[in-house]
């Protein structure tokens, strides 16, 4: 049996209208358009973004500086070195051997008393030798004497030549100039014979002895020792070095105060004597001299202090960190953050060094906000950004509790 076929009618494939084939094709172009358009809009905020982060990047961040006026520090505290107010260091004047000594290290000494005793035998003997050359001396000027007045007698009578009586008296003058000169040397040995016993040159403590009983002596500062040492320490003198940039506040009679380390929290008074008037070319610093009296005996010769000078106080002076000063080719500046955030650099003239900060007595007014660690690049009207500040201690918020509410 033969299949059946499909008798109905095919239906004709429609053609889209025109009309409709316009308004599809511009709603795609409108779309793209769009699409397009947006990408457009997005890269240009995009480089414009990325424009504004770079100048931004561009312009630096700083921070102030944190600026005192006035002498904050309320004076000036120098090292000091305690001296005696007379010190000898006392030499033999005669050589030989240390026969014996008398006062030891610590001893108070009064003027002229005995220290030690040098054994002097070249000395004695020399003494002996010149003692029998003037009596050899005396002798032959006796008889010069007597001879030249015999002579001058036989003159008179005509009986010797007047040349042979002027010989006999300028022989006597000659022998006596030979007898003066010995009775000078016994007399100068005798001196140096007082030389055999060392004593105190004025009321003191011996706060130095470097020798002892048999040791060999040798006469004079060049070549020999120094045995003993004498200071007078009733008062005592304070020499400090003041630098250059102070030296015009210090007077004679102004007070000062100073402490030691051996006397903790014991404060000590001092009187301004005297300057040098001169600067040491190596420090830029001028010796200054203070006097105190020492009744009690607890300053000691060579000991170390800390002095402190109240200065008058310059309510002008401004004090600002080291790291502030921007040095140049035209000198020290340092760099003013203006009200439009931008920088002006100005020249200042310093004061006094302290350290971590200095002085600046010349150059800014009280109403400069003055750059912390300027960058090295920076220039007058370059703009700048301020650093936020930090947040102090007081004002975080500890963690893993609520923030605390107003009232």
């Amino acid at each position: 049996m033969e299949p059946e076929h499909n008798t109905a009618p095919i239906e004709p494939i429609r053609t889209p209208h025109r009309r409709f084939l316009w308004l599809a094709g511009g709603v795609a172009f409108v779309i793209l358009g769009a699409v397009a358009v947006t990408g457009m809009i997005a890269r240009a905020n995009s480089e414009r973004q990325l424009v504004t982060w770079t100048d931004a990047q561009a312009i630096p961040t700083v921070a102030l500086a944190t600026l005192t006026y006035g002498d904050a520090g309320g004076g000036l505290t120098l090292p000091g070195r305690i001296q005696p107010f007379n010190k000898a260091l006392i030499y033999a004047r005669v050589s030989g051997y240390l026969k014996s000594w008398q006062s030891d290290i610590g001893a108070q000494v009064k003027a002229g008393q005995e220290l030690a005793v040098i054994d002097t035998p070249d000395l004695d003997q020399q003494l002996d030798q010149a003692k029998a050359d003037l009596a050899s001396a005396d002798a032959n000027e006796q008889l010069a004497a007597l001879t030249a007045k015999r002579w001058r007698a036989l003159l008179t009578t005509q009986s010797v030549a007047q040349q042979a009586a002027d010989e006999k008296t300028g022989d006597a003058a000659a022998k006596k100039a030979i007898k003066d000169a010995a009775e000078a040397n016994v007399r100068r040995l005798e001196a140096m014979e007082t030389f055999k016993t060392i004593v105190a040159p004025f009321d003191g403590i011996v706060t130095a002895r470097t020798t002892d009983i048999g040791a060999l002596i040798n006469a004079g500062g060049g070549t020999g020792q120094e045995l003993f040492e004498v200071s007078d320490l009733h008062k005592i003198r304070i020499y400090v070095q003041v630098p250059q940039a102070f030296t015009a506040e210090l007077q004679p009679g102004m007070q000062a105060s100073f402490e030691m380390p051996q006397h903790p929290g014991r404060q000590f008074t001092a009187t301004l004597v005297t300057t040098s008037n001169a600067m040491n070319m190596n420090s830029a610093s001028m010796l200054v001299e203070l006097q105190t009296d020492n009744a009690d005996g607890a300053l000691k010769a060579g000991a170390y202090c800390q002095v402190h000078f109240q200065l008058p106080n310059d309510a002008k002076l401004v004090r600002l960190p080291a790291t502030a000063l921007a040095p140049t080719d035209r000198g020290l500046q340092v760099a003013v953050l203006g009200d439009d955030n931008r920088v002006t650099l100005k020249a200042v003239q310093l004061g006094r060094d302290f350290g971590d900060n200095v002085e600046v007595a010349a150059g800014l007014s009280p109403s400069d906000r003055v750059i912390d660690n300027p960058p090295e690049t920076l220039e007058s009207g370059d703009a700048v950004q301020l650093a936020a500040a930090k947040p102090s201690s007081s004002t975080k918020q500890v963690a893993g509790q609520p923030a605390a509410k107003g009232n």
